[in-house]
C-alpha cells in the first residue's frame, strides 16, 4: 500500500504554475549566458558611451541648457523605443521558431508540459532579460542627467519609462506571434526586425503625410507618447501646415498627427494581447513534423 502511495505520488504532474516556474528559471538562464544578451547588452551600453561622449563634447543647447526635461527628451526619447525594439528582437524573435528549428520541442513538448506554460514562461523570461537592460539604460540615462543637473528628475521622465516598458509587452507579444508563425529562426527574427526598424515607421510616413489618416492601427505610433510625454507642452494630437513650395508660394496642406496618452496605451494594450494570444494559439496547433 506504502508503495503504491509513493508511486502515484511520484507520478503526480508538475500543475501549469509549476511548469511555467520551471520554463522561466531555466530560459532565463539561458538568455543571461547566451551571446545574444551579451551583445544586446553591448549595443546599449555603445549607445550610451556615444551619447556621453557627445554631449560632454559638444555640450548641444537641447541637452544641457534647455532644462532637465529637453535632456530627458533628446537623450531617453530618442533611444528608449530603440532599445525596447531591439530587445524584443533578440529575446523574441526566435523564442518559438528555435522549439522547431532546433528539434528541442520534440524532446521537451511529448513529455506532460503544457505548450501554454513553455509559451508563458518563455515570454516572461524574455521580458525580465529585455528589462534588466532597459533597466540599466534608464540608470545610466539619469546618471547623465543628474551629472548636468543635479537630483532634478522630471516626473515625465518616470511615466515615459513605464510607457517604455509597457510597449516592451507589445513588441515581445507581437515577435512571439511571428516566432510562432514560422518554424525558421531566420524568417521570424527578419519578418519581426524589418516590419519594427522600417516597414512600420515607413506606413506610418506615407498614410500621415500622403493619405492624410491618422495611423491609429500602426504599434509604433501608438509607442510615439514614449517621447511624446516628455514634450512641454504635450504636442497637439493634429497639426496642419500649408507648404510653401508650390505656385504663388502656396503649396499643399500638410497633416502632422501625435498619439494621445489614452490612444497610445490602447493601441500598445490591443497589439500586446492580440499577437499574444494569436501567437499562443498557433504554437498550440502546429506539428512538429
Amino acid at each position: 500500500m506504502a508503495e503504491s502511495s509513493t508511486t502515484t505520488k511520484g507520478n503526480n504532474v508538475p500543475n501549469s504554475m509549476a511548469q511555467v516556474v520551471v520554463t522561466i528559471k531555466y530560459t532565463f538562464l539561458d538568455y543571461l549566458r547566451s551571446r545574444r544578451f551579451a551583445i544586446l547588452l553591448g549595443i546599449m551600453l555603445l549607445i550610451s558611451a556615444i551619447l556621453t561622449v557627445v554631449v560632454a563634447h559638444y555640450r548641444p543647447a537641447s541637452f544641457v541648457s534647455s532644462g532637465a526635461l529637453s535632456f530627458y527628451s533628446g537623450w531617453w526619447g530618442m533611444s528608449a523605443s530603440f532599445i525596447v525594439i531591439l530587445s524584443g528582437i533578440f529575446f523574441g524573435g526566435d523564442a518559438i521558431s528555435g522549439e522547431f528549428q532546433n528539434k528541442t520541442g520534440y524532446f521537451t513538448l511529448p513529455n506532460p508540459i503544457r505548450r501554454s506554460s513553455v509559451y508563458v514562461g518563455k515570454w516572461i523570461s524574455a521580458f525580465i532579460a529585455s528589462s534588466i537592460v532597459l533597466f540599466i539604460f534608464a540608470a545610466i540615462t539619469m546618471a547623465n542627467g543628474f551629472y548636468y543637473y543635479g537630483l532634478s528628475l522630471p516626473w515625465q521622465f518616470g511615466e515615459s519609462f513605464l510607457f517604455a516598458w509597457f510597449y516592451l509587452m507589445a513588441v515581445l507579444g507581437f515577435t512571439f506571434f511571428f516566432s510562432s508563425l514560422f518554424k525558421s529562426t531566420s524568417y521570424s527574427i527578419l519578418v519581426t526586425a524589418i516590419l519594427f526598424l522600417f516597414a512600420f515607421t515607413l506606413i506610418e510616413t506615407l498614410i500621415s503625410a500622403l493619405a492624410q489618416i491618422e495611423p491609429w492601427f500602426i504599434l509604433t505610433y501608438g509607442a510615439g507618447i514614449i517621447g511624446n510625454v516628455l514634450d512641454s507642452p504635450y504636442p497637439a494630437h493634429v497639426v496642419t501646415a500649408t507648404s510653401r513650395f508650390g505656385p504663388g508660394g502656396v503649396g499643399p496642406t500638410l497633416t502632422t498627427f501625435n498619439v494621445t496618452i489614452p490612444e497610445g496605451l490602447a493601441i500598445i494594450a490591443a497589439y500586446f494581447a492580440i499577437t499574444a494570444i494569436l501567437g499562443l494559439v498557433l504554437f498550440e496547433r502546429k506539428e512538429f513534423n
